[in-house]
């Protein structure tokens, strides 16, 4: 079944897309800027009502203002940024695809470098990075950022492989988590912190794996692929009644039920890289899209955004 609302960004695959007010809420997207190269990383700031996003192939990251909308640059050089997140603090964490590493903006505007190394060996470029409340931190590391020098630097691997690490918030030990990935991308925790989704560029998949105790992994499973031949996850995210939303590239933004169906998507006109819910009630839906920001008010909300020691 498939039932597009006329004229509207929401395209109804299962009716718990209807039920559940997935496609409620703005008639359309609104447009907030549109001069970048290529835009991914969204994330909201709630204190400042701002949100950060990276221009990748610019090297810049750009920070949008929520009261005044206004666009600035919030950093540059930026080490080729591509996904941010936020810790317990409030603090930055964002991903340097050109400089290899996971660094944390610090409340005074200093980094520091979380990490830049496995078992002694350079990164290939992190991607993206969640947090957990206990601040444990994930991170995907393909390697996009080094295959040219269009999002990065190109360079060989030294690490021959791409994976998904954690680093131990008492020791700051960088540890294997998860192998066996074409091209892993987004990171999101379920909103109960019990597992962890990944998503694989290259193999057109969302993998799930059980959070044990001692915050390892279990072997994993797949819980939604593409079957379009056009769609390629990005960046993933929860809202708060546990449907997974997915950056699917052309295939938009796809909405998946806590039992892996896809129940709808959100139809946008450019190649959908990211995506964030932010907003002073969560429930507006930042897109990153090829050369644009967009958003979309919903009548969604999203799963809490910070999670980490405070």
């Amino acid at each position: 079944m498939s039932d597009s609302l006329a004229d509207s960004p929401y395209e109804v695959l299962d009716d718990r897309f209807r039920t559940g007010r997935c496609a409620n809420g703005d008639a359309r997207l609104e447009k907030l800027y549109e001069n970048c190269r290529w835009a991914e990383g969204p994330v909201y700031l709630p204190a400042w009502r701002q949100l950060i996003w990276s221009d990748i192939p610019n090297d810049r990251m750009l920070r949008w203002d929520e009261p005044t909308g206004t666009v600035g640059v919030f950093r540059s050089p930026a080490g080729h940024s591509n996904g941010n997140t936020l810790d317990g603090r409030s603090r930055l964490i964002s991903c340097e695809q050109g400089n290899r590493r996971v660094t944390r903006t610090e409340h005074d505007g200093t980094l520091t470098v979380l990490a830049d190394r496995f078992d002694g060996k350079r990164l290939n470029s992190p991607n993206d990075a969640v947090v957990h409340s206990d601040g444990t931190l994930w991170f995907s590391d393909p390697d996009f950022g080094i295959t040219s020098d269009y999002e990065g630097h190109r360079a060989e691997s030294e690490i021959g492989a791409c994976h998904v690490y954690r680093i131990d918030p008492s020791t700051g030990a960088v540890t294997l988590a998860a192998d066996g990935f074409s091209g892993p991308n987004g990171l999101v925790l379920s909103p109960d912190e019990e597992q962890l989704y990944v998503s694989d560029t290259r193999a057109g998949q969302i993998r799930v794996f059980d959070v044990r105790a001692d915050r390892s992994l279990s072997e994993g499973r797949v819980f939604a692929e593409t079957t379009d031949g056009q769609s390629r996850f990005d960046n993933i995210r929860f809202d708060d009644e546990g449907r997974l939303w997915a950056a699917a590239m052309t295939g938009g933004v796809h909405c998946y039920a806590p039992d892996g169906t896809l129940i709808g998507r959100l139809r946008v006109p450019e190649a959908v890289s990211n995506i964030a819910f932010g907003g002073p009630k969560n429930n507006r839906l930042f897109i990153t899209a090829t050369t644009t920001l967009y958003s979309l008010v919903m009548s969604v909300t999203g799963a809490p955004r910070i999670r980490g020691p405070r």
